[in-house]
């Protein structure tokens, strides 16, 4: 089904609704002492977690999105259920992440979030939607109509004279962190800034976004061979808010991120890299 731009406007007002519904389930229980389960996941334990509030946001989510999936024929991916390989028949797909940064929320630290996108069957997201409870803050974004932050425009700036890295807790066990800061640090020098801050931020929706909001920055996932570097659904609606706010996504080898990986849901097989300009790569 073809989607014109009357259609992708009503669906982001749709998505819009689901994460401030979300948000609202959520935001009643920051800081609550919360039981955390386990699910099966990818290496890492951030992929391996799931609480009550998962599953209650992810109901919120579709309650206001069901409609939508048989007005559009759309498909869907959720992180709470299981794939029923929709993506792959439908044109576009709504793809949702209810609880972004799982841990960081049971742990009251910042980081985490809701996100709901509309990705194509080719992979491009279209439509992004994020919401911040902690922050009270709402990004969204459609493919070639820029990037909006609480209803105003979101555009990159490069005000810090610092580099900003943002990353998660499994960049630290990497075998070659301690070398890749001293390259970053290199980076920054040539690029005239002054050094490299480190800002350690739970879930990789808020991380993508935040490349925008602390640039110059960059946010980065290696390939790897195992299962895990973040899901579908990490980077679905960060990608367009991202890039449409002026910044860069791609996977390590500078093609676009695959966001309908037909082979599983996991983003370890090309890694992932946001910046907030492209000529950080190039230096």
């Amino acid at each position: 089904m073809l989607l014109d731009n009357q259609d992708l406007l009503k669906l982001t007002q749709i998505a819009i609704k689901a994460a401030l519904r979300a948000g609202e389930i959520i935001a009643k229980e920051q800081g609550n002492p919360i039981m955390v389960n386990s699910k099966e996941g990818g290496e890492n334990l951030a992929s391996c977690v799931v609480t009550k509030i998962d599953l209650m946001a992810q109901e919120a989510i579709l309650d206001v999105l069901s409609p939508s999936l048989k007005e559009y024929d759309l498909g869907l991916l959720t992180e709470e259920s299981v794939d029923d390989n929709s993506r792959f028949e439908k044109d576009f797909f709504w793809c949702i992440d209810p609880l972004d940064g799982t841990l960081c929320f049971s742990r009251n630290e910042d980081g985490y979030s809701t996100s709901i996108a509309l990705i194509s069957k080719s992979g491009t997201p279209i439509i992004g939607v994020v919401f911040n409870p902690r922050s009270n803050c709402l990004y969204h974004a459609i493919k070639d109509n820029g990037a909006f932050k609480n209803d105003l425009p979101l555009i990159v700036k490069d005000k810090s004279l610092y580099l900003t890295l943002l990353y998660d807790q499994s960049f630290l066990k990497h075998p070659n962190y301690a070398k890749e800061i001293e390259n970053l640090k290199t980076k920054a020098i040539k690029l005239g800034l002054k050094e490299v801050k480190l800002y350690p931020l739970g879930g990789a929706v808020m991380n993508g976004i935040s490349t925008i909001e602390f640039a110059p920055a960059i946010y980065y996932k290696h390939p790897k061979a195992a299962l895990g570097g973040g899901s579908l659904w990490d980077f679905a609606a960060s990608s367009v808010i991202q890039s449409e706010a002026g910044g860069y996504n791609s996977d390590y080898d500078n093609n676009p991120l695959d966001l309908n990986r037909a082979d599983s849901t996991f983003m370890n097989h090309r890694g992932v890299v946001y910046c907030s300009s492209k000529q950080l790569l190039l230096e």
